[in-house]
């Protein structure tokens, strides 16, 4: 292949600003905040979870307490007829005796009620409790997951911004490298992890950073400046320089 020599030095030019666009959608997918975010994330996972199961649990402690409440209130209210009765003093003196032991009854059954509506409460606080800091815990996350997205997003931003500076003289420089130039350029860089054409510097190819024999040097050489050169040992495209100790 024929290329003239800026052509080729452009190639050189063309391959930085694909190196660094390559570099800058590499540091889009291993953002440090992105793995804080992932961390972060699954610890809220495992404490929406947690709050779930607490919050249904109080739940149940709450219509438990309820439930409790309301007995103990049905028998206080039986009491307090039974007491009006009993003050009113009408009925039998058998009547009023019988009134007399379900009120007594009544209070022993009033004070198991309570013990358990006692018991039911301080289980509700503690649930409370726990899920007040359950709460308190998913806040805090929250507040630094939203503080991790914008810096992601901020550092994002930067990295769109230079891409875009990159990729605005990039269609020039393609247009000055030529058509089938840059179609070889971009075959090779597909298979070579994204380095297409490396500088010849000081016998050494810049693309697999190994030193030319004299044999490869003297082909280069005696090439005309217009051939398209490759490496014989990565077979990137290889462009000579002032440098290249020819």
């Amino acid at each position: 292949m024929k290329a003239a020599p800026h052509q080729q030095q452009r190639l050189l030019d063309l391959q930085a600003i694909d190196t660094r666009l390559d570099q800058i959608q590499h540091a889009r997918t291993h953002l440090p905040q992105l793995a804080e975010l992932a961390d972060l994330n699954q610890k809220a996972e495992v404490l929406r979870a947690e709050h779930i199961r607490v919050k249904t649990a109080h739940d149940d402690v709450q219509r438990e307490l309820r439930k409790s409440e309301a007995d103990v209130q049905q028998v206080r209210d039986r009491a307090a007829r039974d007491e009006q009765r009993l003050a009113s003093g009408t009925g039998t003196a058998k009547d009023l005796q019988a009134l007399q032991r379900e009120l007594e009854s009544l209070a022993r059954r009033q004070n198991e009620l309570e013990e358990i509506e006692l018991e039911v409460m301080e289980r509700a606080e503690a649930i409370e409790s726990d899920l007040a800091e359950l709460q308190a815990g998913l806040d805090r996350l929250d507040a630094q997951i939203a503080e991790v997205e914008a810096a992601r997003d901020e550092a994002l931003a930067r990295l769109d911004e230079e891409a875009a500076k990159l990729l605005a003289p990039r269609a020039s420089v393609v247009t000055q490298v030529g058509e089938e130039l840059v179609a070889l350029y971009e075959k090779i860089r597909a298979s070579s992890g994204g380095l297409g054409a490396a500088p010849l510097r000081q016998r050494r190819c810049h693309g697999c950073q190994l030193e030319l024999n004299a044999v490869d040097l003297n082909h280069i050489k005696a090439a005309a400046e217009d051939e398209v050169i490759r490496c014989e040992e990565c077979r990137r495209i290889l462009v000579r320089t002032p440098e290249s100790g020819l």
